[in-house]
């Protein structure tokens, strides 16, 4: 009598495998679907994915079966939850790039455990069953014969040839479209996405082996046509000799500026020196994985941040013309205030490229737990405790101050807190208001100890939002508080984050409306500094001239213009916020990518190392560095 087959242990193991992803996918990743076809896709691919990997232990010899099969369940299992962890902070999933900023980690404190929640013991609950089942495995669930090994791979490839068929179908060239990790993510799972994505990563790396320099003609003439103006701003020179101070407000967004809580203003201090300054009240951030690196890199480059990982970490010894660098040979001071440590975003190495003098990090400042908030020292101490530097400093200068109170997870004190919480169903959005307005406090301290000592009416002062604080994940809480469904459209205007340039003692002060971004900040500075950019390759316009259309594009690929907003394979109106026909965007689209591909270009061949900037043109004896 022929002993009946039980299911293959492996088989088992991989079945509870991909049931909780499909449940990771739906709950926690609350992946979008808009078709039939997109939901069968996201049906099948957590099982495509768990039975290719879990098939591979059907090669092994029986009692080497059961160890395979229970470790790939653990580690498959952390990367799944790693993911999570890291989409719950981002609403994004891990590259290989991120992985490398694993230095960063140890200055995450508190913020990692506040996205660690209790009920994630269920995503390890098949592990669990996976090894008590383990102990009770019987023969008939072991795959020893040679056919049978071959039908289980046969099966475990026909699944994910299925998956990927039907995802082309869904989305044609799926593949080429790297800067949408949810997308991929939805059609092929989240395994076989980190395999794509390390296949991108060493895509990206032999870029730089087999550049020569020759892809810089064809961006040159692209941003001379485009994007430079040939207008002169009204601004230009009013900060000549004068100190350039930028205030990088942590975590920002506009939709809190004249906001209030219980009748208090949210920024009570910003809504006045908005009254007294220039303001642009759709101005987005750019940012992409690099966050604060990213906005610095932007704002200091004119170049877009790359769609994954840090250009801080991930191409920090290329060589760049950034403003610190451009400033230096006018005679100006360069320095960053920063009370973090200086591996964080790895600054240390990333700031001599950019040419900055002066790095005053964690070790310049006097931090205990008495003026220490969240990710260290609170925004009025670390403002304080700066002025004997920034009074040190040889005038001209060109000073960043990167503030630490409005980070995620927003934990401010009660004594500290100066309006009240607000009321929705996310404790970080009901905190947020908090540290902003902490924020807030401390910049006009910073205001009146520049007055203090004599440095204020000699300045230009910006301040900027360096990316969001507020993600997707929080979006029913936004909703109520901003009063909107939060679709695509609404989603792309919460990346305005505020602008505010400050010149003491001009009279011309006003908001402007146009679409701007950080891209646009380093054309703008050094026109207002007299400085000639002329021969600079950048994708940014200075701010003030209006002889080019406004154009700004976001890593993901959406963009907003002067009559449009493109998000999400949907073009709106950008005044109305209606859907319009989708053809309206095209020619805008284009432009886009193709100014991201260049942008991309430029840092994964290091084509500035080929550029001469005083003379512009090819400079060929830096081609064997």
């Amino acid at each position: 009598m022929q002993q009946r087959r039980n299911l293959p242990f492996y088989a088992i193991a991989a079945l509870l495998f991909g049931v909780k992803t499909y449940f990771v996918y739906r709950l926690i990743f609350n992946l979008s679907i808009e078709n039939q076809l997109q939901e069968l896709i996201l049906l099948i691919n957590p099982f495509a994915t768990a039975f290719l990997f879990f098939t591979f232990a059907a090669w092994f010899k029986p009692e080497r079966q059961i160890k395979f099969t229970r470790r790939i369940s653990l580690i498959g299992t952390l990367i799944l939850y790693f993911n999570v962890i890291y989409f719950r902070g981002f609403t994004d999933f891990l590259t290989i790039p991120v992985l490398f900023q694993s230095s960063n980690a140890s200055d995450l404190g508190s913020s990692i455990l506040s996205l660690i929640y209790a009920p994630d013991l269920l995503i390890f609950a098949d592990v669990i069953l996976v090894y008590y089942l383990s102990r009770k495995v019987k023969p008939s669930m072991q795959v020893t014969a040679r056919k049978a090994k071959l039908s289980a791979t046969a099966l475990a490839l026909a699944l994910l040839v299925g998956n990927v068929v039907l995802a082309e179908m869904e989305r044609p060239m799926l593949f080429m479209r790297t800067f949408d990790r949810e997308y991929l993510v939805k059609n092929i799972g989240i395994f076989n996405y980190h395999i794509y994505d390390a296949a991108l990563h060493s895509k990206t790396k032999a870029q730089r082996v087999f550049a020569d320099g020759s892809e810089m003609s064809d961006i040159e003439q692209y941003t001379n046509k485009e994007i430079k103006s040939d207008q002169s701003s009204k601004l230009e020179g009013i900060a000549k000799g004068k100190n350039v101070i930028y205030i990088s407000a942590e975590s920002i967004q506009s939709f809190v500026i004249d906001k209030k809580v219980n009748g208090k203003e949210i920024t009570p201090f910003l809504n006045d020196l908005i009254d007294d300054s220039y303001y642009f009240e759709n101005f987005y951030h750019q940012t992409e994985q690099g966050k604060t690196s990213d906005s610095e890199f932007i704002i200091e480059n004119s170049m877009y941040p790359l769609s994954r990982g840090a250009v801080f970490f991930t191409h920090s010894q290329n060589e760049y013309n950034a403003v610190p660098e451009i400033v230096g040979k006018y005679g100006y001071t360069s320095a960053v205030f920063h009370a973090n440590n200086g591996s964080f975003w790895n600054r240390n190495v990333m700031y001599d490229s950019l040419g900055y003098d002066n790095f005053f990090d964690e070790q310049y400042y006097d931090v205990n737990k008495e003026n220490s908030i969240g990710w260290g020292l609170n925004d009025k101490a670390f403002f304080k405790q700066s002025m004997k530097y920034l009074n040190n400093l040889k005038e001209p200068y060109y000073a960043k101050f990167i503030t630490l109170t409005n980070h995620f997870p927003f934990e401010l004190p009660e004594e500290d807190q100066n309006i009240d919480k607000l009321d929705t169903n996310s404790k970080t959005l009901n905190q947020y208001v908090t540290t902003v307005r902490y924020m807030d406090e401390s910049i006009k301290q910073f205001f009146q100890q520049l007055k203090d000592s004599g440095q204020y009416k000699d300045s230009i002062i910006v301040i900027y939002g360096d990316h969001y604080g507020i993600s997707q994940y929080h979006d029913a809480a936004t909703s109520k508080f901003i009063g909107k469904e939060i679709r695509p459209f609404e989603h792309t205007q919460l990346q305005r984050v505020p602008f505010i340039v400050h010149i003491p003692g001009h009279e011309d002060d006003r908001v402007i409306s146009k679409p701007t971004g950080q891209i646009d900040v380093k054309p703008t500075i050094l026109n207002m500094l007299g400085i000639d950019n002329e021969k600079d390759i950048q994708f940014g316009t200075d701010m003030f001239t209006n002889d080019k259309d406004p154009f700004v594009v976001l890593r993901d690929g959406s963009f907003i213009s002067e009559n449009y907003l493109y998000a999400k394979n949907v073009c709106y109106d950008r005044e109305t916020g209606e859907e319009v026909e989708s053809q309206k965007c095209e020619p805008l689209k284009k432009k886009a990518q193709k100014e991201l591909d260049y942008s991309d270009s430029i840092i994964y061949g290091d084509l500035f190392r080929f550029y001469d900037f005083k003379n512009k043109q090819m400079d060929l004896s830096n081609a064997e560095k």
